[in-house]
């Protein structure tokens, strides 16, 4: 609670997965951790910290959305979400159920398409799980959308976010916010020297070693990551008067067309659409409902 109050936190993510390798945990090498890292985590200086995949506070979706709350109740009310992988279509929908079922909603969902990298994963994980970030994206907007959850939860977007175009894609099938990560570090001078986990990255970037830091000119970088901000933006807003829209809100999954075989067809003619609270009648279109009955709130 203390931590979590502090002015500085803005808001909590809890990580279930990343794209770059769902369902995998996490090291920390001993090198990496400094004082300040010990003293934010609460772990030994310099040695090795192992998270693993599972967490300790939950198990099932009900006890995620619970965690939810006692974290929005000792932060003051601080936004609160969770950030995932989609696998399996039928857990996200049990998250879907349980909030339902609780009343408890996150504030945010981050969806990590399959395509999000870091410099430290197993190949297999990243190159072979979890759905991509486009078809993850629209299948968690039309979840929400069909149990009438949508307006009040904001969903973020990741997964190779580098052009005007790669934002657009993702808010037309129904992200509120696109996050971009490898697209600014390589902004700010990373040459994915793969050393990320080492301690011993060559530009000083994911280092915390003070003599690599050095390598990192703030004034210089920091003007090199405005100006590929500033333009990528510029890029978006050009392609969305392109299309003829007046607002970036006004983007539809309609607007993207894809290509399979020769033929040209809309996202929406590819995936179901949802009406709002369609998953809760008896409505519910076959492409949703085998998953759907499927779910369950007290079990992922």
């Amino acid at each position: 609670a203390d931590r979590a109050s502090r002015d500085s936190v803005k808001m909590i993510e809890i990580k279930i997965s990343q794209g770059a390798k769902p369902s995998h945990g996490g090291v920390l090498p001993a090198a990496k951790v400094t004082q300040e890292i010990a003293d934010i985590r609460l772990v030994e200086v310099g040695q090795t910290v192992n998270s693993p995949p599972s967490h300790p506070e939950f198990s099932t979706p009900i006890g995620l959305l619970e965690f939810v709350q006692r974290l929005r109740n000792e932060s003051g009310g601080k936004p609160i979400g969770f950030k995932l992988c989609l696998g399996h279509k039928h857990e996200f929908l049990g998250i879907i159920k349980a909030m339902v079922a609780t009343q408890i909603a996150p504030d945010f969902i981050t969806i990590d398409g399959s395509e999000g990298g870091t410099g430290a994963a197993p190949v297999e994980f990243t190159n072979r799980l979890g759905v991509p970030c486009l078809e993850a994206t629209y299948f968690a907007n039309q979840a929400l959308i069909g149990a009438n959850l949508r307006d009040s939860i904001r969903l973020i977007s990741s997964g190779i976010t580098a052009s005007g175009f790669d934002m657009l894609e993702k808010i037309a099938v129904g992200a509120n916010v696109v996050n971009a990560a490898r697209s600014m570090m390589l902004a700010l001078g990373c040459i994915q020297a793969r050393s990320c986990n080492t301690n011993l990255c060559p530009t000083g970037i994911a280092t915390q070693d003070p003599a690599r830091e050095r390598a990192v000119d703030v004034e210089e970088k920091a003007q090199r990551v405005k100006n590929y901000h500033e333009r990528t933006m510029h890029s978006f807003l050009e392609l969305c008067g392109a299309m003829g829209l007046e607002d970036p809100d006004d983007l539809a999954p309609e607007d993207l067309l894809r290509r399979s075989e020769n033929i040209m067809r809309s996202f929406v003619q590819s995936y179901a659409a949802l009406e709002p609270g369609q998953l809760l009648s008896d409505d519910i279109p076959a492409s949703f409902k085998t998953d759907w009955d499927r779910a369950q709130a007290a079990k992922f």
